[in-house]
């Protein structure tokens, strides 16, 4: 094992890596906070602003996939589709099995210049999660709680106003509404059953609603939908705890180009489309696990040195005064000073570790695990 790899499983190592993204992320927040008086002012500054504040924290993770772990990421599509990513405003279904789908889509939006401006329909329990939730919130990002009663006109009101956005956006959807369990398929497929719907072996059922409310709202800003199927090779199932490892994987992703055009206005029909589409991801999971590949040329998109320079920007910033501190803890001799430091150490470890807590599958929501919980 060389050094650096050795580096990469050291705890004290973690934890700094932790301590910047943190504080960083508090410090953005702020910011973020004090970039309000701005909104009536000039909304679009304020807009992008924030895109550059959203992306400064989001490209530490970033970071971590491309320049820590090494972890590769394949494109399978076509030239063309390759050719419009980061020139329009789309709206991104990506499958949703693993703890790290998120980060490897984040490394896309990246390579294509839409890191900061990227939108996802999330559940309203994270709006409550400190940097994730909050950087969030000033990003006029859409949050729900997955109760059609309840979210409807927040939903509709969140995305129409997004429709002025000034720069390219892709908005994530997760139709899927959960990650995939083997609980969650059993109890899906069975809903699949009662509604006459085709069952899928890799996928659960998708929840319309947010996906035909999204079209509508958005048509006119929104060129295209892109369908994105991800896989790891070698069956490998990430975690970010293995890329805050140093972990490397290969990530393969299958990216189909839909014109929104193509989608059907009225709302069954495109729930029917959205069904259809779904059909053909687990036809395209079943060749990928096959084969080892998807179909489409192969494209991957050179890593950009941004991610790399952002993190040592705010490594430099912080841990020249953390460790400035540690030192005069020490070398003062009290053994409170030095309790309390190591009490803080500890709190600072405590709270990293519940934020990757929410990206792990077993400590996800149970949302879908109730049978016939919702029937849309």
């Amino acid at each position: 094992m060389g050094f650096i790899a050795f580096l990469k499983t050291q705890f004290i190592v973690h934890l700094l890596i932790g301590f910047v993204f943190v504080v960083s992320g508090l410090i953005i927040n702020f910011i973020q906070l004090c970039t309000l008086v701005l909104w009536p002012i000039n909304k679009q500054f304020y807009r992008r602003v924030n895109c550059r504040l959203a992306y400064s924290l989001w490209s530490q993770l970033v970071m971590l996939l491309e320049w820590w772990s090494g972890t590769e990421c394949t494109l399978f599509s076509d030239e063309a589709t390759v050719k419009t990513f980061g020139k329009e405003h789309v709206i991104i279904i990506l499958n949703h099995n693993f703890e790290i789908d998120f980060l490897c889509g984040w490394t896309m939006t990246e390579r294509f210049g839409v890191l900061g401006s990227s939108k996802v329909l999330a559940k309203r329990e994270l709006l409550y999660v400190p940097l994730i939730g909050w950087t969030w919130y000033f990003l006029e990002i859409v949050f729900c709680k997955r109760k059609w009663e309840e979210d409807r006109d927040t939903v509709i009101e969140g995305l129409k106003r997004l429709s002025d956005y000034p720069e390219y956006m892709w908005f994530l959807l997760y139709c899927e509404g959960t990650r995939f369990t083997e609980t969650k398929h059993r109890i899906s497929m069975e809903v699949a059953e009662s509604k006459g719907l085709p069952k899928l072996k890799y996928h659960l059922l998708p929840r319309t609603k947010g996906f035909t409310t999204a079209v509508q709202c958005l048509r006119g800003t929104v060129s295209a939908v892109y369908d994105v199927t991800l896989n790891f090779r070698g069956n490998k199932n990430p975690s970010l705890l293995g890329i805050l490892y140093g972990k490397k994987y290969e990530a393969d992703m299958c990216v189909r180009r839909f014109p929104l055009e193509d989608i059907p206005q009225d709302e069954k029909e495109a729930a029917n489309w959205l069904h259809k589409l779904y059909q053909e991801k687990d036809a395209l999971q079943e060749m990928y696990n096959q084969e080892g590949v998807f179909p489409g040329k192969q494209f991957k998109p050179p890593r950009r040195p941004w991610t790399l320079l952002n993190f040592l920007f705010w490594a430099t910033v912080l841990l020249s005064p953390l460790f400035t501190f540690g030192f005069g803890v020490f070398a003062s001799g009290s053994p409170l000073l030095i309790l309390a430091f190591l009490g803080l150490v500890g709190a600072a470890s405590f709270g990293v570790r519940r934020l990757i807590g929410v990206t792990e599958i077993e400590k996800g929501s149970s949302y879908g695990n109730q049978e016939f919980k919702k029937k849309e």
